[in-house]
């Protein structure tokens, strides 16, 4: 099988131990790319390190994580302004809404977000959404936004079936991870009622481990798992899963 981690942190410190193997395993289970995401100035170096090391698998972004974002985050997003002049990244992200882990900063996330959907516009770049606890809020901003020129993932996606046709109409696709395996996911009364269209498949590693590894480090390795998963809940081969998820990340992700 040929399958597309969408979204990874393969360059996170959590591999630094081990990451020649961890993608050399990845690439074992038929893992051909990994698009990963920037976080915010903290994380440029080590991603694009990655990039160098894996230039035929690893695969930038750049954008601002709604959870770097503070009372200073006008400095954060002048440099991935500068990136995004600099350079081509395959996707303008992770950026978004996070209001998990804490509200003080919205007005600013939502700001944030705003000037990047502009990024993506003058680069004609797709964007990468971070949506927990925040679909409405997040959804909002990008359906405004929306012109007819703006694509892009719902990355982690994890709502229910109104919100999946949400994301359809705006033209977007939903990133699929070990949510989807978890017995309280959700998902699987979302994914028989959605097409193989709109998703690519994702791990966010080391973050969301699928079953039976949930609580441990993920990593590419685990796709496949999101992929059978996803194949049982919609009722088509897994090799088909792969293949359409694979196609649909090439066709947004064209760098």
């Amino acid at each position: 099988m040929n399958l597309i981690d969408s979204h990874a942190h393969i360059y996170s410190e959590k591999f630094d131990g081990d990451r020649a193997d961890a993608m050399a395993r990845a690439q074992q289970e038929g893992v051909s790319r990994i698009y990963m995401p920037n976080i915010d100035h903290t994380s440029i170096d080590a991603m694009l390190e990655a990039e160098v090391k894996y230039p035929q698998h690893c695969i930038p972004m750049m954008g601002l994580h709604p959870t770097s974002v503070n009372k200073d985050f006008e400095r954060e997003l002048y440099l991935v302004e500068e990136w995004l002049e600099k350079r081509k990244f395959a996707a303008v992200g992770e950026c978004g809404i996070d209001l998990y882990w804490d509200k003080t900063f919205l007005p600013q996330q939502q700001e944030a977000l705003r000037v990047q959907v502009a990024l993506a516009k003058k680069h004609q770049l797709p964007i990468v959404l971070h949506t927990r606890d925040s679909f409405d809020e997040t959804y909002e901003i990008i359906a405004a936004e929306q012109d007819g020129t703006l694509e892009g993932v719902f990355h982690c996606f994890s709502g229910s079936q109104e919100e999946a046709e949400k994301v359809k109409e705006l033209g977007f696709l939903m990133g699929i991870g070990g949510v989807a395996t978890f017995r309280n996911g959700g998902l699987d009364k979302v994914l028989p009622h959605v097409s193989l269209d709109s998703l690519v498949l994702e791990t966010d590693c080391p973050y969301l481990a699928p079953a039976p590894h949930r609580g441990k480090r993920n990593e590419p390795f685990f796709l496949p798992l999101v992929a059978k998963r996803i194949s049982e809940l919609m009722q088509k081969p897994v090799e088909e899963v792969a293949e359409k998820t694979a196609a649909n990340a090439l066709n947004l992700f064209k760098l």
